[in-house]
């Protein structure tokens, strides 16, 4: 009790005036029957501003304004779900935002931002242009703030809150076998892996997913010495992809020169530094993996129910959009057999208690469920496996499991 206490305590002191809302944490009937395992569903779909990203990034934007006053001018550049956290935040807390975006934005993101008084600057045709804006406009102007969209310690701490909650909303005495997120720059596993460590988990294994083709984390893990299977000089650098060591955290990050996968809220060029060292070091280690997109589509359709083409096992679920980046998450829960290989049953002889992290994200419509759909069906058609690459270790997962 007294440990319990005193996380409480922690929580209270680090969170008192937070503005993101506590989430509900839901057993998934039907994800648990399919796994016969219990399956947690974190549902930060429900923050303002539809993403986890509302924690980590209110948190930083009220610890702007009380170092640097009411006239501070919060400033980003970001490709959609960071400028909808940041202009949701500056809306309440009353203080000038602007976000720099890179041409292609869809339209509604646009319309969100400007609902939440939110200035909007297109920059550029790629995200790196518009931060090079926004860079620029900071150093122009006194009161200017550039925010983060992912590596920095006081976004990771906003984002450690979910750890929090979970530990209370979990049932009493339960530590999860694993947590499953998914990963661009690093952003949410860091303020997931502070958050372990704060509550007394750091040994439960963290399930990082990215896709094929937006996965600098996954290529980062593989340049060091870590979880990867074999030895760091036998592992093939990819084409496209710029090994870069960082002296001070002592650890080498991958810079990939194009992003080719459709979860475009996972295409981060590089992964902050000190989360890939806060996973090489932490005690529950991390369990790396990348999916196809078409295997993150399937999870799409198959959590919002509208799965004509998708095994009849998965085809009512949970009524939820939500976009590839997202889904990615979700995804190793519909495939048992790969899920096994990622959480292996407990030697206790008790089902195993798994945490989804439901990270959000605006980037879905209905438009993109039909298209989805398509290019699934068309996959399925196709017959065979998809390959699952899984700590330098190449699987493959039945497309019709």
């Amino acid at each position: 009790i007294s440990g319990t206490m005193s996380t409480l305590n922690q929580e209270e002191t680090l969170y008192h005036e937070k503005l993101w809302l506590e989430t509900p944490l839901i057993r998934s009937i039907h994800i648990s029957s399919l796994l016969q395992c219990n399956v947690y569903l974190k549902l930060d779909t429900l923050q303002p501003a539809q993403s986890f990203k509302y924690r980590g990034i209110s948190h930083f934007a009220q610890h702007a304004k009380r170092t640097h006053g009411p006239d501070v001018h919060l400033i980003i550049a970001s490709g959609g779900n960071a400028g909808l956290a940041a202009a949701c935040a500056a809306n309440v807390l009353k203080v000038r935002c602007t976000v720099y975006l890179p041409h292609g934005v869809n339209q509604s993101t646009i319309d969100f931002l400007r609902k939440e008084g939110a200035e909007v600057v297109i920059e550029g045709n790629y995200y790196l242009e518009a931060l090079q804006g926004a860079r620029k406009a900071v150093e122009a102007e006194a009161n200017a703030i550039m925010i983060p969209a992912y590596d920095d310690p006081v976004v990771w701490e906003g984002h450690a809150s979910m750890v929090y909650e979970i530990k209370r909303q979990l049932p009493e005495g339960t530590k999860p076998d694993a947590i499953f997120c998914s990963v661009g720059g690093g952003g949410l596993a860091g303020g997931i892996m502070d958050g372990c460590k704060a509550v007394g988990w750091d040994d439960v294994p963290l399930v990082t997913v990215e896709t094929h083709g937006s996965n600098c984390f996954y290529q980062s893990l593989s340049l060091n010495d870590g979880p990867f299977a074999g030895d760091v000089a036998s592992r093939p650098v990819p084409e496209g992809t710029r090994p870069e060591h960082c002296t001070e955290h002592n650890v080498t990050v991958a810079h990939l020169a194009t992003l080719k996968s459709k979860a475009t809220s996972l295409g981060a060029s590089s992964p902050s530094a000190v989360v890939v060292r806060k996973a090489l070091n932490r005690k529950g280690g991390v369990r790396s993996i990348c999916i196809p997109d078409e295997m993150a589509m399937q999870a799409v359709l198959n959590f919002a129910g509208w799965c004509s083409v998708l095994p009849v096992v998965s085809s009512e679920d949970h009524k939820t959009l939500v976009e590839l980046a997202c889904s990615a998450t979700i995804a190793p829960a519909y495939k048992p057999s790969l899920f096994s290989k990622l959480v292996p049953e407990s030697r206790s002889n008790k089902p195993a208690t798994v945490v989804l992290i439901v990270c959000g994200g605006f980037k879905i419509s209905l438009d993109n469920l039909e298209e989805y759909r398509r290019i699934v069906a068309a996959d399925l058609a196709e017959g065979g496996d998809w390959e699952v690459a899984y700590n330098g270790e190449l699987l493959t997962t039945a497309k019709a499991e």
